[in-house]
């Protein structure tokens, strides 16, 4: 069923009015004013009690310790010590008696939460604690941050509820002295001892010494539950008003992920650009029915203004970060389907060197390296480089690659309160152009019969280059528990020359290609510079987490283009001749400048009532000068845009496991200058306006979390090229996109871990000048897709670490082109993996398209579609020190 403005009501806001029937049907929203505020402090004690002293096992939450302050108390640290009983965990803090601490049992686990704490290194970064089996009938015990302001402590048994006494030291900090069950039986001091998977193991010069753990605070799951990239704070995901998905490294290495494309295919609704693996044009993205543009990835927070279609190299990305719906309420300028934000590797306070290797079919050859740690002995300044070199082939004849990657970062704390970060990032690409091949021959039938996915109709003697730089700082203070700033800046220089060959389409004969070739010689420097101010108030059951900021950007992108003498031969789709004359490019068809400065000042305001009740209220204006001048041409333009972006949503829990959101938000992107016809009226800003409602829930405490979305975008304003006037535009149109998401990630047992989803898009060209379009779909939007990928390493016996992956892809039929003149058809494609990880080094094989389908990633039109790999094999060594 289709329904659009012209019905009244859309589908999706026939559901969200469902879910609101629901709630006040069920006594949800008549509950709100009592559940939210009504105060949740338990009655002060004087002594802080044993759990001993308390029944076993536990049936429902019973208060522990509480102090009527509310302020933030910092976790700087946890140690944990072998015991004549079993094993203690220590919270280390001056402020122990401040602390308010519940339990409750579920299940075999213990589960302690403290919510007026929060786990955090001396520098501000935050830990997760972890140690497996450390104790006879225990199997796991945990510390880490649930929310900003709450830690939770989970102790799992194997049989039955673990005994828990709980004790404070004003010298230490507050205790959790977990008993063995077998006491009858004292293990050995060495079966006592916790285990860290983050970092191998040291031995301790004597057994009674405290164990202090190494935390590095990287991920070694597939569910992430907090992201920055959706309000520009540590939020748990559970608690935004979006759908925003996290592809973590742990993913990425178990796919041997070597281009980010190949990590979308993970979540739900996001899909490649219109441009196929091979393509140097750069990695573009389509969120929910909505082709990305160079403003909708970021790294750490950042518009990466990628112009020049600069690739994005894996070796070090810690994270990806994909937050769906317009994001222009904290991002500027973007489109309204959303944004994918690469958070990087940061230094750690240990010692940490890995070596890898990997090498594959088409003569793939990649090594990289991964070295941090501290630079003193106090580890105020500590480090980490990571690099990268690849030198690959390719299954499309001609076709290779050569890329270096260095990556350099430096952290600083500057006191107590004070971290100074600097980084910086270099790569280099040189390749060899593809474009595709035309569809008749590939997609559709051919007199001539099919041609093999490795045909190449460009010439192969031309090539690209590019090199990039980008540098910048961030720098973090803390006025107090409560309030702090940020400020980061970031410049990327970047140059690439270019000469490449193009299809222009088949003869009548349906075998020969025209062809065109031109060489671009263009650069592009940006700069941003971003202040944020962060702060909490608390009054009563009420809190607010606010964030003001600033932003201000000059990017500059300069082009001069040449076509060649003599013009490029055609060539027979079929049968293919190479030797052909060489051609020089001296004539020169373009040389422009395009400068634009950006600011953008935003607010935000997160305000969470009692325990269950979030609203999330944001608002940012825009103002974007810009000018277009073309000297071959003698065309000069200086349009203004600004814009006002909106956010609004609101998420009530009913249960701590479940979150129903609602949310409003709109988008804008300034046309760009090169868009305005000499003489006419500046054109618009391209607008987007959504609308969504959603369910997020946590299974088997939290290892486990899914979202289901449903959702509804219009954008409005679409440039598209003007038909009467080649080389000039005509602002026309709207697009409607709906659809409906599902995403899970997590651990359903000890070693198997999976990563899920399901996407429906119903996307439509609404409005248009030309009828032709008007109803047509998109290109490269499956209607239908979906993903599994799961891996199980064996936990005990003589084959741990012996491990296994499978992973099915499914995408739907696509439109070829904007007019719809072809279909690309649906596929399934199987990817495999084995695996054999021991002590410090893991050996891996990965097997991508199993079964060697041949099929298409994408079309730009009739004339350019885009094979994909056929069976690929990558073989993987890495050892870690």
């Amino acid at each position: 069923m289709k329904l659009n403005k012209k019905d009244g009501i859309s589908w999706v806001q026939f559901v969200g009015i469902l879910v609101l029937s629901w709630m006040m049907q069920s006594g949800v929203v008549r509950g709100l004013t009592t559940s939210c505020f009504a105060s949740t402090q338990p009655a002060p004690i004087a002594k802080i009690p044993y759990l001993s002293e308390i029944d076993h096992p536990l049936t429902s939450a019973q208060k522990l310790v509480q102090s009527p302050t509310s302020e933030l108390v910092q976790i700087t640290g946890v140690k944990a010590n072998p015991t004549d009983k079993g094993v203690e965990i220590i919270l280390q803090t001056a402020l122990g008696q401040q602390l308010r601490v519940t339990n409750r049992s579920a299940g075999n686990n213990f589960i302690a939460d403290i919510p007026n704490a929060q786990l955090s290194l001396p520098s501000g970064e935050a830990f997760t604690f972890r140690s497996e089996k450390p104790i006879t009938g225990i199997t796991e015990i945990i510390v880490t941050n649930i929310d900003t302001t709450t830690i939770r402590v989970t102790v799992i048994g194997e049989a039955s509820v673990p005994i828990v006494e709980l004790s404070d030291s004003p010298t230490e900090g507050l205790i959790f002295e977990v008993a063995s069950v077998a006491s009858s039986t004292q293990p050995s001091p060495a079966e006592n001892q916790p285990t860290n998977e983050t970092q191998p193991s040291q031995p301790s010069a004597q057994a009674d010494e405290p164990i202090e753990l190494v935390v590095t605070g990287e991920q070694d799951g597939y569910n992430v539950p907090n992201a920055t990239t959706a309000t520009k704070t540590d939020t748990p995901i559970r608690d935004i008003p979006a759908s925003i998905q996290v592809i973590p490294r742990q993913v990425l290495e178990d796919q041997r992920v070597t281009r980010v494309r190949e990590a979308v295919q993970n979540v739900s609704g996001v899909t490649p650009g219109g441009n196929g693996s091979q393509s140097t044009v750069g990695e573009t993205f389509i969120f929910r029915g909505f082709e990305g543009n160079p403003n909708s990835t970021f790294v750490n927070g950042f518009k990466r203004y990628n112009t020049l279609g600069r690739q994005l190299d894996v070796a070090n990305i810690e994270q990806i970060e994909i937050l769906k719906g317009p994001a222009s309420v904290l991002y500027g300028q973007g489109e309204p389907g959303g944004i994918l934000n690469i958070a990087t590797k940061q230094p750690l306070r240990e010692p940490f060197y890995a070596v890898e290797g990997t090498i594959g079919n088409f003569d793939f050859y990649r090594p990289a390296l991964d070295i941090s740690g501290p630079l003193n002995t106090d580890r105020t300044i500590r480090y980490r480089l990571n690099a990268a070199y690849q030198n690959s082939g390719s299954f499309v004849d001609f076709v290779n690659t050569e890329q270096t990657s260095l990556a350099p970062v430096i952290s600083i704390d500057l006191g107590k309160n004070t971290t100074l970060t600097l980084e910086a990032d270099y790569l280099n690409t040189a390749k060899v152009e593809y474009l595709g091949i035309p569809a008749v021959g590939s997609v559709l039938p051919s007199p001539f019969g099919r041609v093999p996915r490795s045909r190449y109709i460009d010439d192969p003697d031309l090539n690209i280059e590019r090199s990039f730089i980008g540098l910048g700082y961030r720098f973090q203070h803390k006025f107090s528990n409560n309030w702090s700033i940020r400020n980061g800046f970031r410049a990327e220089l970047e140059d690439y020359q270019e000469t490449f060959a193009f299809n222009l389409g088949l003869q009548p004969d349906n075998r020969t290609v025209n062809r065109n070739a031109r060489f671009d010689d263009a650069r592009s420097r940006n700069y941003f510079l971003q202040t944020d101010v962060l702060g909490t108030i608390q009054t009563g059951t009420v809190k607010q987490d606010l964030l003001f900021g600033l932003e201000l950007g000059r990017t500059n992108y300069i082009r001069k283009t040449f076509s060649p003498t003599p013009a490029l031969l055609p060539i027979d789709f079929f049968n293919p001749n190479y030797d052909q004359p060489a051609i020089q490019f001296n004539r020169k068809t373009t040389d422009t400048e395009n400068p634009q400065n950006l600011i953008g000042v935003y607010a935000q305001d997160l305000i969470s009532i009692g325990d269950n009740l979030k609203i999330l209220l944001g608002g940012r204006f825009d103002f974007v000068d810009a000018s277009y001048e073309d000297t071959v041409r003698g065309f000069f333009n200086e349009p203004e845009d600004s814009a006002f972006s909106p956010r609004v949503g609101v998420v009530y829990q009913p249960i701590q496991p479940v979150s129903l959101y609602a949310s409003y938000s709109k988008s804008f992107q300034a046309t760009g200058a090169f868009s305005i016809n000499p003489g006419e009226r500046p054109f618009e800003p391209t607008k987007g306006e959504a609308f969504e409602v959603g369910v997020k829930t946590e299974f088997l405490d939290g290892k486990l979390a899914a979202t289901v979305a449903a959702y509804q975008i219009t954008k409005q304003n679409i440039v598209v090229s003007d038909p009467a006037r080649p080389g000039f535009s005509l602002q026309v149109g709207e697009q409607r996109s709906q659809g409906i998401e599902f995403d899970v990630a997590g651990e359903i047992l000890p070693g198997w871990k999976i990563i899920a989803n399901y996407a429906y898009i119903d996307a439509e060209i609404t409005e248009d000048t030309r009828p032709a379009f008007k109803g047509n779909e998109p290109n490269n939007i499956p209607r239908n897709s979906a993903s599994l990928w799961t891996t199980y390493e064996i936990q005990s016996g003589g084959l741990k670490g012996l491990g296994f992956g499978g992973g099915l892809f499914f995408v739907g039929d696509r439109q070829g082109d904007l007019a719809n003149t072809f279909t690309l058809p649906s596929y399934v494609r199987t990817d495999a993996a084995i695996f054999y990880r021991r002590d410090n080094w893991r050996v891996g094989l990965n097997f991508k398209n199993l079964f060697d389908v041949y099929y298409f990633e994408s079309a730009s039109s009739i004339n350019s579609v885009y094979p994909a790999a056929p069976f690929t094999v990558l073989g993987t060594f890495s050892v870690n020190f």
